[in-house]
């Protein structure tokens, strides 16, 4: 046997719940390479508490709960029966007839005493695994002799060669009895699969007992230890290890290599690991453990080892809920020996565990803390075991502090760095969490702090983020997906995997809202399906809810895209300033609202040192913003700007040249989403008139909406009602407009709709110029701003191209996030 190459598999109830769930186990085992391969399992999900479940109702009614123990059999020969054919069910059910009698003789003991000791308890409890182990030999039996195979499949009854004695620690291994009857159950059998049940082990006087709770887990340690194994696998219903709880942290993922001592940390706080001590004759004969889900079997899973240095500084975050902190506190335990011992040795007495330690250097206070359930009795214990120095002074107080959690970080990799313990408490600190004690280890692997138990999901989300996430991860909330917010999201779609790949950047688009429902995810949204997402799990839009999800506390950065051209979303910029939210926006109104409303905005957003990105409110993907402030910020004069900025007019009159009625040039443009929702808004001229107001107050005017000469382009009478009814009646209006385009034909010019600016005034209209004008002689949609300043007086700086539609004003957002992401470098 010493020279077999064996390889341990244990499946836990969550791999056996079901007749599916064997069939699966008997596929995976089959899978394997050839080999010496044995199979440690548990009972099927949910037996063991079911049968002991028949024990605590013998003893409270004095009879054997029939019923009860005939839905366990039931349950169990169900689905035997859809797995085995009934040649093999004969024997498997003549087996599970004697066991119920053995069970119901137990059971009769414990009713007519009317109590259930700790053994009659162990040995019902056991026939869950046996049965599983059984019915899995079976099933596999059967599938290699379908599939023509010389493969052996045995079954084991781990009470035959697993042989343990209870101590205080819990139960120990007799390894000299176990290794001699393992090397004679072994001896030279040939390669095939060995089915053995977990949990259940025999004492030193060959009784019947158990390992306890995770028994199964140690069942495989304990044997890959005594078969010498390569390695374990423990199968779940997880892909491995987590970072953290991936039900309270979304970005919680896969740890692919732990140490021994990190795996057996982490299960300390909480975490979802092979139990500490059950990992204790793996870590002995140096054999790798691997975590591995028997539901997704192509993922790699996680391996704990000797050495699980993987690169990470931290492995996981994890935390214990539901504990009560106590501080023992006074002058007179200041260097005096035996105070620690006292403490503790009291408490050893009334059976209370301490799971965490923290006393001062000064000797002047002790902080321990302990599960919850203790909290009644601990004040009472101390106050006993210190009642003269209470009385005397000497202690000032014993303080009971509950609804506590601890959260810890765990990581071999933490020794010896500085600032682990900076971040991590600076992390807490950022995201307005209270930390009430502290303790580490001299091996720096661990650093645990209290908190209050309302704080725990708050604190596992920020500090798993600190030290997980890319400090350029956004969580971005996008207002609008109309057409530049639906083109967006197209173009983020395209690229956020690139974006995370190449550059760390982390784009999570968390949140979408229409004007009316709201799509929200606590990851992030999957954009090339967000729209039928919206549809079939959208909500009626809640503006507090959205803000507050955008605004996650536990990731580095927060965003709102407003792709909306809405008063009503602009006038809540403010209260996102206010919140800490940056903003990318197309939106004109609030840039363009009135000075006082543009003062405040900028006073908050420079309060609250927010970003405020709005390059495509003028130009939409072009520098024309740019522009004009790398002209201030250098020094140059700017004397006045004039342009085309309506991509929308641009296309208007450059497609109007009277063949075709200027109504139907208008709708056609608002199909091909080249005009604002409401084409008015570019034809009354204020769209135009709102882009020369922000440039103007770039250029550090005090300009408003009433300091503009506009002329509307939208007939008398037509400015109210719906956008359908203006549509509608617009062509009664189309002789006036034909006519005006005949007169600037017949004098050799063009109409061209123009805004400018300079320090004598304002205004956009519409204007005939020659054909030969540099305005003139642009492409459909194309915007051209021409900048006339100190350094450019001679011959003014130009800035030219298309000026509306989705695509590019999507591009021109697109490249404000990623502006806002580069200055974004650190997380705040």
């Amino acid at each position: 046997m010493s020279q077999a190459n064996w390889q341990v598999h244990k499946f836990g109830g969550s791999s056996l719940g079901d007749a599916a769930c064997f069939q699966r186990v008997a596929r995976i085992l089959l899978n394997e390479p050839p080999g010496h391969i044995a199979v440690v399992v548990s009972a099927m999900g949910g037996m063991t508490d079911a049968l002991l479940s028949l024990a605590a109702a013998a003893e409270r009614s004095g009879e054997v709960p029939a019923s009860q123990l005939s839905d366990i059999s039931s349950r169990y020969l169900t689905t035997a029966k859809s797995l085995l054919p009934d040649s093999a069910l004969k024997d498997l059910a003549a087996d599970h007839a004697r066991d119920l009698g053995d069970v119901e003789d137990i059971l009769q003991s414990v009713a007519l005493v009317g109590s259930a000791p700790a053994r009659s308890q162990d040995l019902i409890a056991g026939f869950g695994e046996l049965w599983s182990s059984r019915l899995l030999a079976a099933v596999l039996s059967e599938q290699v002799a379908a599939e023509g195979s010389a493969l052996a499949v045995h079954w084991l009854d781990a009470r035959r060669v697993l042989f343990v004695e209870h101590t205080d620690l819990g139960p120990s291994v007799l390894w000299q009895r176990s290794r001699a009857q393992t090397e004679a159950e072994f001896a030279g059998r040939a390669p095939g699969i060995t089915v053995i049940t977990g949990f259940i082990a025999s004492d030193a006087e060959g009784l019947h007992t158990t390992l306890g709770r995770n028994g199964s887990d140690f069942s495989a340690s304990i044997m890959a230890a005594l078969l010498r194994a390569e390695r374990i696998s423990i199968w779940t219903d997880v892909d491995g290890v987590m970072s953290a709880d991936p039900n309270r942290v979304p970005e919680a993922a896969v740890i692919d290599e732990l140490s021994y001592s990190e795996a057996m940390e982490l299960a300390y706080f909480g975490a979802k690991v092979i139990h500490p001590q059950t990992m204790s004759p793996a870590v002995e004969g140096a054999i790798p453990i691997w975590i591995r889900n028997s539901f997704n079997q192509k993922a790699r899973g996680s391996r704990i080892g000797p050495d699980g240095d993987s690169g990470e500084l931290i492995k996981g975050v994890t935390s214990i809920e539901n504990v009560t902190l106590v501080n023992l506190e006074g002058t007179g335990m200041i260097g005096v020996p035996g105070t620690a011992d006292r403490l503790f040795g009291a408490l050893r007495e009334a059976g209370i565990s301490v799971i965490l330690i923290s006393q001062a250097s000064s000797e002047h206070s002790i902080c321990f803390a302990v599960p919850a359930r203790h909290a009644p009795v601990v004040r009472d214990i101390v106050q006993q075991a210190f009642e003269a120095e209470l009385d005397q002074g000497q202690i000032q107080s014993v303080e009971v502090q509950s609804g506590c959690s601890i959260i810890a970080v765990v990581g071999d990799n933490m020794a010896g760095i500085p600032g682990i313990a900076a971040k991590f408490f600076g992390t807490l600190g950022s995201a307005g969490i209270n930390v009430r004690a502290i303790a580490q280890g001299s091996s720096e692997r661990n650093i645990s702090a209290v908190i209050d138990l309302e704080d725990a999901t708050r604190a596992l989300r920020s500090v798993h983020s600190g030290f997980y996430l890319s400090a350029k991860t956004l969580s971005l909330g996008l207002v609008g997906p109309g057409h530049v917010g639906s083109a967006l999201i197209a173009q983020l779609a395209a690229e956020v995997g690139q974006l995370r790949a190449t550059f760390g950047l982390d784009l999570r688009v968390r949140a979408i809202a229409t004007s009316s429902r709201m799509l929200l995810d606590d990851k992030a949204i999957d954009l090339k399906d967000w729209q039928s997402a919206l549809d079939t799990h959208g909500e009626p839009l809640d503006w507090a809810r959205f803000s507050a999800h955008v605004n996650a506390e536990h990731l580095p950065h927060a965003a709102v895209i407003d792709c909306s051209a809405s008063d009503t979303v602009a006038d809540r910029y403010l209260d996102w300033f206010a919140d800490g939210l940056h903003i990318v926006t197309p939106n004109k109104k609030a840039h363009s609202a009135s000075l006082n409303q543009y003062d405040a905005l900028h006073h908050l957003r420079r309060k609250h040192n927010v970003h405020f990105l709005y390059e495509t409110t003028v130009g939409a993907g072009l520098p024309v913003i740019e522009t004009v402030r790398d002209l201030r910020q250098t020094g140059d004069d700017i004397y006045s700007i004039e342009g085309i900025f309506s991509g929308t007019l641009a296309y208007l009159f450059n497609v109007f040249d009277g063949s075709r009625p200027f109504s139907e040039i208008v709708r056609a443009a608002r199909d091909s989403g080249y005009t604002e929702p409401d084409p008015r808004d570019d034809l009354s001229g204020l769209d135009v008139a709102r882009k020369v107001i922000i440039l103007g107050r770039e250029m550090g005017m005090r300009i408003a909406l009433e300091d503009l000469q506009i002329e509307s382009l939208v007939p008398e009478g037509l400015q109210d009602g719906s956008i359908e009814d203006f549509l509608t009646a617009l062509p009664a209006h189309d002789e006036a407009m034909r006519a005006r385009c005949e007169q600037a034909q017949a004098a050799g010019k063009v109409l061209r709709y123009v805004g400018r600016l300079s320090a004598q005034g304002a205004s956009v209209q519409l204007e005939a110029l020659p054909d030969d004008h540099p305005f003139a002689r642009i492409n459909l949609t194309d915007n051209v701003v021409r900048y006339e300043s100190r350094r450019y007086s001679e011959n003014p700086l130009v800035v030219q191209g298309p000026g509306a539609g989705p695509e590019v004003t999507a591009a021109g957002v697109f490249a404000d996030v990623l502006r806002l992401a580069s200055y974004l470098g650190a997380s705040r």
